[in-house]
């Protein structure tokens, strides 16, 4: 027995529905002698999709969640080495300016000459 599985559609299927979905010599049965326990068998079909669809629902839900969580990592890293960055930069800003106060102070800077 075959149900379409189309996502899209949340609606249950309805009796005749399901008896198109059987071949004919069940349909023939069915007509003859139509049991409660068939419209339990479409609910439980329904049931099954509802919880498969919210399997996997879940499970792109957790597989977000750990994609988020990477970049979250990815990011903090990257800040921490440019926290890095930044301070090894200012140590050099400073020796830098430190060097270039003690040549200003200790003998004037020649000037620059045009070479061309």
């Amino acid at each position: 027995m075959s149900i379409s599985s189309d996502s899209s559609s949340s609606r249950s299927i309805s009796k005749s529905e399901f008896l198109s979905s059987l071949p004919p010599w069940r349909r023939f049965l069915a007509k003859l002698n139509w049991h409660p326990t068939i419209d339990a068998r479409i609910r439980e079909l329904e049931y099954e999709k509802r919880e498969r669809e919210s399997g996997i629902r879940e499970s792109e839900f957790k597989r977000q969640e750990q994609e988020s969580e990477r970049r979250t990592k990815l990011i903090e890293n990257d800040i921490e080495r440019l926290e890095k960055e930044n301070k090894r930069l200012a140590d050099i800003e400073s020796r830098l300016d430190a060097l270039l106060l003690s040549a200003d102070s200790s003998s004037p800077i020649p000037p620059a000459t045009d070479s061309n």
